[in-house]
């Protein structure tokens, strides 16, 4: 019997790269992304497990879970470092530049 292409193999691949180039979308675009490609690739765990011998391009799948897993721990990173900067800064802060020149120079001078 010959071997098939495990469904969504490739998908998987390409959004877990996504997820990590996405991280910087203020981590929310890759967080989601990271989810939907864990969800993905353990559906095509699953089916792989239940015939292994009727699929190839598992190792896509692996890869592609891995990383997924980094760009949510990436996303999740930079999502809690800009609400830090919020939280810091406020968001009158952010959209006034010279009032965040002050808040800055307040900083710097203490």
């Amino acid at each position: 019997m010959e071997q098939q292409k495990l469904p969504n193999a490739t998908i998987i691949l390409v959004l877990g790269i996504l997820s990590i180039v996405t991280c910087c979308c203020y981590g929310i675009l890759g967080l989601i992304i990271g989810i939907v490609t864990l969800v993905l690739a353990k559906k095509a765990k699953d089916i792989y497990l239940e015939n292994p011998e009727l699929y190839s391009d598992f190792n896509n799948v692996k890869t592609g879970k891995i990383l997924a897993i980094i760009g949510i721990v990436l996303s999740a990173l930079f999502l809690i470092y800009i609400i830090g900067i919020v939280s810091y800064f406020g968001m009158d802060a952010l959209q006034d530049q010279e009032l965040l020149q002050e808040k800055m120079e307040e900083l710097m001078n203490q």
